[in-house]
């Protein structure tokens, strides 16, 4: 709100407030992991510089606006930014650091197909003044290009076979070469469509990695731990944040924080203090019991958040939570693209909760869930209730929501005393 309010009185006060600071701003964007990614950098960069971070998660441009005129002291700002905002948000206040994550297919009533995003992106990146760093996911075929557009670029990605997947996942974006539209080829996929990539045709490809992730090994819903390479040298990272595409999110908090000027011994400290982000993957202790929540929000995501959980040993009981508010995308018929079988395989039960709980309910029955194992309880605080009632003591409960669930859900716990608001924890 003092963000819109600002706007609305002095429309140019953005751009001056982001002037005054004395090390300038850093921006972060992505479909999947952006909140993740801005507090991991933030994890590395504030035990030596004084931050403006909108660690809430208010990303348009209001919500920047807001951080700024909050921010006491701060030497620099490190904002996360919605992938629609990145354009405005970097021309108003001239970042001296980009950092492009993944491009995925989302929120379609809101942004277009991903082609629109990237073209703006791509405006965006041309804009930079020349001296601006330029971080990219080298395994994301659209912003591994705009290394190409940009003379200072790091690119960053995933160097470990062993984790790829059998066939790209039929959801999969970006599946065409950017240059002459034919089918890429991957040596390596990992999640979604990131890998490692080449076009037969044109010799189109993955652009050489400057930071990368080696070595990966996975420890369930534990961690994992990888070799990060970088120009600097090579170190060994444990997160306490489970799979590959927090791996990806690690890889690009360091490459921007080194961008930035940190170590490396810096960034792999920093990596390894980080929680999860709320909501992100993030466990909360309610009594005698624990509830694990993974945010899920568009079909590569979801992926994941699947995948992690099958390597983790599949739960019994999920919490399937899905909204179709503003901020969740009016369009739920991405559900039909993720792959819930490997997760319903292992399930006794369902519950599905939220404004669009009868949906998430068919698409289980026709993922070939028993129809008479799953309940259908659309609101939140009865549905996490049901599920607690049905978690044995000393158990956790897994719930999978939409983002306006997920924060549904903390506002139910936090009113019960069991978690501060998010914003308490982000200031």
């Amino acid at each position: 709100m003092p963000g819109k309010v600002l706007s609305h009185l002095d429309p140019d006060a953005l751009d001056r407030l982001a002037q005054r600071l004395p090390l300038g701003s850093a921006l972060v964007s992505a479909t999947n992991g952006k909140t993740t990614t801005a507090a991991m950098t933030a994890e590395i960069l504030s035990h030596r510089v004084s931050l403006a971070h909108n660690a809430s998660g208010a990303n348009l441009v209001s919500g920047v606006a807001s951080t700024l005129l909050s921010a006491k002291n701060a030497e620099l700002g490190l904002f996360e930014v919605d992938e629609a905002a990145l354009p405005e948000v970097a021309r108003r206040v001239r970042p001296r650091a980009i950092c492009l994550g993944n491009l995925f297919r989302d929120q379609l009533d809101r942004y277009g197909e991903l082609e629109h995003v990237a073209e703006r992106w791509r405006g965006a990146v041309r804009a930079l003044a020349p001296e601006a760093a330029l971080v990219v996911n080298g395994d994301d075929p659209q912003l591994g290009d705009l290394s190409r557009e940009h003379a200072d670029s790091v690119v960053f990605g995933l160097d470990d076979p062993r984790h790829t997947v059998p066939a790209l996942q039929h959801a999969a974006d970006s599946k065409w070469c950017l240059a002459c539209g034919r089918p890429y080829e991957y040596a390596a996929a990992y999640v979604g469509h990131l890998g490692d990539y080449r076009c037969p045709a044109c010799g189109h490809r993955r652009p050489p990695l400057d930071v990368a992730a080696s070595d990966v090994e996975m420890h369930g819903l534990d961690g994992v731990d990888f070799t990060l390479s970088t120009r600097a040298g090579e170190r060994r990272v444990r997160l306490r944040v489970p799979g590959l595409y927090n791996v990806y999110n690690a890889l690009a908090a360091a490459s921007l924080a080194l961008a930035l000027g940190a170590e490396l011994e810096d960034a792999v400290a920093g990596l390894e203090r980080f929680a999860a982000a709320f909501g992100r993957f993030e466990r909360i202790s309610l009594g005698d019991r624990r509830v694990l929540v993974l945010l899920v929000k568009n079909p590569a995501g979801a992926n994941e958040a699947v995948r992690t959980l099958v390597s983790g040993g599949s739960p019994k009981l999920a919490v399937l939570a899905l909204n179709d508010e503003i901020a969740d995308g009016r369009d739920v018929s991405w559900i039909w693209d993720v792959d819930w079988e490997p997760l319903l395989e292992g399930l006794d039960r369902v519950i599905a909760t939220g404004a669009r709980a009868a949906e998430m309910a068919l698409r289980c029955k026709y993922g070939g869930f028993e129809p008479s194992a799953i309940e259908i309880i659309p609101d939140l605080g009865r549905a996490l209730d049901r599920g607690l009632d049905l978690t044995p003591s000393g158990g956790e409960l897994v719930v999978l929501p939409t983002y306006t669930a997920m924060l549904g859900l903390r506002k139910i716990v936090s009113e019960r005393g069991f978690v501060r608001p998010y914003w308490e924890r982000a200031a």
